[in-house]
């Protein structure tokens, strides 16, 4: 009768999550560094000396795919653990949509910003804080969805215990 109330843990979506966490990292941060590098090569024509201070957008770019492989880790150390309910494998499938898509849309965001800042600043060296702080805004919007993430795991374990 027990069985009936709290249903299996299903491991798909939970091993979803873990997909859709790093796959859609993975993808922003390319977007984001591809775009940007194709700005930082047009610069470097102009200003070959601001090289290594035009490759921020890149760095920034990369660090979304460390959000995505934290919290996919997070999810594979919770996935075959053992049988839970049903809610908790949507709650890894959450969290692992949340740092995804945050981070796909943060990387497009730096893509572009990093794009256009890298041009401007090869122009006028003036613009290199302002375009870090437009890089900043856009790098926390992945951020947060690592966050978020990580507080839907971090309630996981209430849950667990629901079907005994």
């Amino acid at each position: 009768m027990a069985s009936d109330l709290c249903p299996i843990y299903s491991p798909f979506f939970g091993a979803m999550g873990a997909v859709a966490a790093i796959t859609m990292a993975n993808f922003g941060a390319s977007y984001g560094t591809a775009k940007s590098g194709i700005g930082i090569m047009a610069a470097g024509v102009l200003r070959p000396d601001n090289m290594v201070k035009s490759l921020t957008p890149t760095i920034m770019a990369g660090i979304l795919s460390i959000y995505g492989l934290v919290v996919s880790i997070q999810i594979s150390t919770q996935v075959g653990k053992k049988a839970v309910p049903l809610s908790v494998s949507f709650i890894h499938f959450g969290a692992g949509l949340s740092v995804g898509l945050s981070a796909l849309a943060a990387g497009f965001a730096i893509g572009i910003v990093g794009d256009a800042g890298v041009r401007a600043f090869a122009q006028q060296p003036r613009l290199f804080v302002a375009m870090v702080l437009i890089l900043i805004f856009a790098e926390v919007l992945g951020l947060y969805g690592m966050i978020v993430a990580l507080l839907l795991l971090s309630n996981t374990s209430n849950l667990e215990g629901m079907c005994g």
